[in-house]
């Protein structure tokens, strides 16, 4: 069985970045409680735990000499005022795409617009980002939330509509294309962040590659459970935590094996996975080898590829390349003449 690994599985910047500030910390003999878990992984947030950190549900509940960290997915405006009254040390490590959406949430207050939300109203990212700004919000899971949204209290209103960074791709392009069409006074700001838009599309490009796709990550995490949701479109899709959840029955006729991981799942984790399913489905390759499988599949800009055409259109056609990735050649580049048609290539 071959197991292909998609390029961009684990950390994503704004995690990494917050595991780092904390067990640097840690490392120095700081006092550090987080405000609630820092990542969605219970197996790193229980590492944390026993170097000495502290998961605190509230302010309040903060002990006296300990440092804060706000984790990646950032607080409501009113988390700093509390922490700054009490004189607590913190450190912010909310993801820099989060604080991007935060800005507009602040601006949607000062310029009088409604504050459209495509994302899990429950979810502590949706929630930090609601928390700045006053004015008039409203949440929405999907499309048919969307339409069924009366509209502004005031028609005059202008509308910032923005995404929660993890939301499903498919469905902000549905929403953005609604909204577009009924409130031409909206202002879209396409805040998914990168790392999610390229988890996203890897998951969808090897789902349609493999027989099944092993999704590593936290069983609450939003960004994992969307991988599964895309994956699941075009094959079958499990979710594991750990190794220990693998399931021989999976991989029974199984040709080929994909696997990925949630912007929360550390790379320790992503080895611990590849190398069971290599030591129980397929000895004759290790996680380094499948690592390296992995490196000399991906195409890089510049890169000279054979190809064979999958499908024509009108004004493109569309190649296998024998990678994650499917390439694409518009007419434009194949010649300057106009009145040329794709199929005379």
């Amino acid at each position: 069985m071959e197991i292909r690994l998609a390029k961009t599985a684990g950390f994503c910047f704004g995690v990494n970045r917050a595991v780092e500030l904390t067990y640097g910390l840690l490392n120095e003999g700081h006092k550090v409680a987080t405000l609630g878990p820092l990542i969605h992984n219970p197996q790193a947030v229980d590492d944390m735990k026993r170097r000495g950190a502290l998961v605190a549900d509230t302010v309040e509940d903060i002990p006296t000499g300990y440092e804060v960290i706000i984790r990646s997915h950032g607080v409501p405006r009113t988390i700093y005022d509390t922490l700054e009254q009490r004189g607590i040390v913190y450190h912010d490590a909310t993801c820099p795409f989060v604080k991007k959406i935060q800005n507009i949430a602040a601006r949607a207050e000062a310029e009088g617009a409604v504050l459209l939300v495509a994302g899990d109203a429950a979810h502590p990212e949706v929630q930090g980002i609601v928390g700045h700004t006053r004015g008039e919000v409203f949440v929405f899971s999907d499309l048919d939330e969307l339409k069924a949204w009366k509209g502004p209290s005031d028609p005059q209103k202008p509308i910032f509509a923005v995404a929660q960074t993890t939301f499903q791709v498919t469905k902000w392009q549905e929403s953005s294309e609604f909204l577009k069409k009924a409130y031409t006074n909206a202002r879209i700001f396409d805040t998914i962040c990168n790392a999610t838009w390229a988890r996203q599309q890897e998951a969808e490009d090897l789902s349609q590659q493999c027989d099944i796709i092993v999704v590593i990550g936290g069983h609450h995490s939003s960004n994992t459970q969307k991988l599964v949701q895309v994956a699941a479109k075009h094959t079958r899709a499990v979710t594991v935590e750990t190794a220990s959840e693998l399931r021989p029955e999976w991989f029974v006729d199984v040709k080929t094996a994909g696997v990925t991981a949630g912007a929360s799942t550390p790379s320790s984790i992503i080895e611990e996975v590849l190398n069971s399913m290599s030591a129980e489905i397929n000895d004759s390759m290790s996680f380094e080898e499948m690592l390296n499988a992995s490196e000399e599949k991906r195409v890089h800009a510049g890169s000279i590829v054979k190809g064979i055409v999958t499908s024509i259109s009108a004004n493109e056609i569309q190649v296998d390349i024998g990678a994650k990735q499917t390439g694409f050649v518009k007419l434009s580049e194949l010649t300057d003449d106009s009145s040329a048609k794709v199929e005379d290539w």
